[in-house]
Order: structure tokens, then sequence, then C-alpha cells
């Protein structure tokens, strides 16, 4: 049976290199050539380029001093001293002499122009954010293996793979923005690190559905707050973020909206720098913005307002614009309502001026009341409106879809609607 013929056979053995301060040989300058030399340099190798011509990324690289460039054809004495080689000239015959010279020496070759032959193979890689690697191999089939790789490193990002640890490691802390409380609406980083997390530190707003996919050995800490009713206090969260990534955990506090949009997180990442603690931000989906947009209401529109302000409903509107076409964004503000619109009102903002209150945004059971500066207290009184709500004022509230029939002279009601 010929060599061939048994490499075909045989299963590969796949192994992961530490190539870092290793000489690296590549005799092929071109495009194919390319992609493995950006990998290899990634890796920290010290690559050797033999080639009379090269294409400009290695160009580039050989001049900046990342690798050496012999600008001539291959010798057998260039493999002097190499832990691989990689041969990729475009010519078959070249490339076999190469592989069969690294046979002799016992060094491992990558032989581009024939997989069958070739006594090691490059797989498509994916990394994650969390530190795994992934090598796929396809029968020798570049494409599908890199097509697998796609899709493996899609399923990572969206959370679909178990990325958590099983040994133990250093602990840390991701303060993660959630969004306004649809599981579709959290970045991919954050949802990459759910899945990777030991420990979730979570709000009652955010994308709690997300909890549920958890694996069951994922602890849940929950540290939610409303209106008079806390869980737990800041100082009590910024303990127990500190003390389980002490205990070596991947902690991970699930904040709805942003974490630095009045969600306290500046406070919570302050701590835990001061106790010694890694910690990173993963920003969010702000419910400022995009609970405004679940109701049709862009916060700036050409020709009706150009700015806007942000403010919680507990604050004094007196240094706030107070204009129909500056949008005002009021978290946390239904308790104050009825004395926030008599303070816009006692600055000169006119009654009509149009207000939106959206209740559970982006969730199944969102509300939408619409009705004017001068009623809409009444109105949110009446009909219950309740916390998590965003409340809009201003002429954008006229944009949205809803808005026409809840405005209109001759209604006797205003608009009340769900999501959607």
């Amino acid at each position: 049976m010929s060599q061939s013929t048994t490499t075909r056979q045989a299963p590969i053995h796949p192994l992961a290199l530490r190539l870092s301060g290793k000489d690296v040989l590549c005799v092929g300058a071109g495009k194919v050539a390319a992609r493995r030399i950006a990998q290899l340099l990634e890796a920290g190798a010290r690559i050797t380029v033999i080639a009379p011509e090269a294409v400009g990324p290695i160009a580039e690289a050989a001049a900046a001093g990342k690798l050496r460039w012999r600008r001539r054809g291959y010798e057998p004495g260039d493999l002097s001293g190499m832990w691989l080689a990689h041969t990729a000239t475009g010519n078959k015959v070249l490339d076999a002499r190469v592989a069969a010279d690294a046979d002799a020496r016992q060094t491992w070759c990558v032989n581009a122009s024939d997989h069958a032959a070739s006594s090691a193979w490059t797989p498509a890689v994916a990394r994650t954010g969390e530190g795994t690697t992934v090598a796929v191999s396809a029968g020798g089939d570049p494409r599908r293996a890199a097509g697998l790789r796609n899709a493996i490193a899609l399923a990572a990002d969206t959370g679909l793979l178990p990325l958590r640890r099983r040994r133990s490691g250093p602990g840390s802390v991701a303060l993660v923005g959630g969004g306004p409380g649809d599981p579709g609406l959290i970045t991919v980083a954050g949802r990459r690190l759910l899945a990777a997390a030991d420990v979730v530190v979570a709000d009652r707003l955010g994308p709690r559905g997300l909890l549920g996919e958890l694996d069951p050995s994922v602890r849940v800490i929950e540290v939610g707050k409303a209106p008079g009713d806390h869980l737990a206090t800041q100082d009590q969260i910024n303990a127990v973020l500190v003390a389980e990534a002490r205990a070596g955990n991947r902690v991970v506090r699930l904040k709805g909206g942003d974490p630095f949009v009045l969600g306290r997180g500046g406070e919570e990442a302050a701590y835990c720098r001061e106790n010694g603690v890694e910690v990173s931000v993963v920003p969010g989906v702000t419910s400022a913005i995009s609970v405004p947009a679940a109701a049709g209401i862009p916060v700036t529109h050409r020709g009706v307002a150009t700015g806007f302000s942000m403010a919680t409903g507990h604050e004094e509107l007196s240094e706030l614009p107070a204009r129909p076409d500056h949008t005002l964004v009021l978290l946390m503000g239904v308790a104050r309502l009825a004395r926030n619109t008599a303070t816009l009102l006692d600055r000169g903002l006119r009654p009509d001026t149009p207000v939106a209150v959206i209740e559970r945004g982006w969730c199944p059971d969102q509300r939408i009341t619409i009705d004017r500066l001068d009623a809409i207290a009444a109105t949110a009184a009446r009909i219950g409106v309740a916390n998590p709500a965003v409340i809009v004022i201003g002429d954008v509230v006229r944009i949205s879809p809803h808005a026409a029939a809840a405005l209109a002279p001759a209604a006797n009601t205003r608009q009340l609607l769900p999501a959607g």
C-alpha cells in the first residue's frame, strides 16, 4: 500500500501547538500563504518566508520586521531548525518536494497543494471571547471546515454553547447591560458572557427569560429593586460581587438597559476595582431610547426635535429645556408624574404638548398611553400606570403611529395600546 493511500485512510490526531518563539518556514508567498502567515504571526511564531515574490500583506509584514523574507527559490537547507513548515507555492511538484524534505527531517509540514499527502493540516479556527479555541478539520475540505467554524462561532456568540469553565480559575465580574427586556436585544458580547457565567447577579428588569436557559448549576442571585421594595441595598450588591469573584467565580451582573445609564454600574465597577477584582463592562441598549422606539417614537427627528434630555422622575426639571422641540425622557417617573407635568406647565410648556407613557417596553404586555401634558397625569392615575415605564414628552410623540387617535380633539378616551 502506498504512503499516500495510507494517509487517506488513517485518522488524524488533532493537536494544539504553542508556536510562540518557535521557527516556522513558509515556502511561497501568495494569497494562501498570506492567510496562513497571518495566523502564525498571531500565534507568535518566528517566520521565515522563501519566495522570489510576495503579495502585499507579506511584503508589508517583512518591511515592518514581523518576519524574514528571503527573495529566492527554496533550498533543502531552509528547513534546518524549523519546528513546522508550510508550503503553498502553487506548484504541486515543488510543494511535494518541500513536504518530502520535511518528512526526512522529521518536521511537520502543511502541504497546501495536496492535503491527502500532507503530514499536518491547518484547521479552520474559531476563538470565542471566553478564551476558547475551536479548531475544525473537515476531511481536507477547507470551505466545509470554514462553514462549520462559522456556525460554531455564531453559536458561541449567541450563547448556545456551554462555555462555562469546568476547572477553577481567577474570578471576575462583568457588568452586562441586558437591554430593555426582550431577550433578543441583549448584545452578542453580553449573551456570550452570560453563557460562561458561574454566578448571575440579576435585577428584576432586563432579559430575565434568558435566566431559564442557563446551565442548572449556575447560581442566580436576585437583587432586584422596585420602588419601596429592595431585595438588596447597593452596598450589599457590591459586597456580593466582590465575594463571589474572590471565590473564583465568573460573575455576571445582569442589569436592565445599560449599566452606565442610571444603572449605578459606575459604583459597582469602582467598588470591584478598589477591592482588586477584575471587572469589565458590556454596554446595553438603554431603555431611554429603545423603549420610546417600541412605541414608534424617535427621541430626535429632523424638523421636529434635534436633541433630547434624559432624567429620572425623581429629579427637578427646572434646569432642563422646556420646549416641544426638545424631547424629555423620564425614567422611573410614574410616582412624580403629576408634579413633573405641573412643573413643565409652570415653565411655559404648552398644555397640548403630547406625552407618551410606555409601560414594560418590548415585553409581551407592553402598554402605550398617550395624552396631552395637562391631562396625562390624571389619565395615568385612572388606568393604573405603573413602573417600569418610560415617559416621553415633546412633539416627537406625534410621530408614533398610535398618536393620531389618542390626540384627536374629539377623542373621549386616550390611546391605551398593548405591544405591536
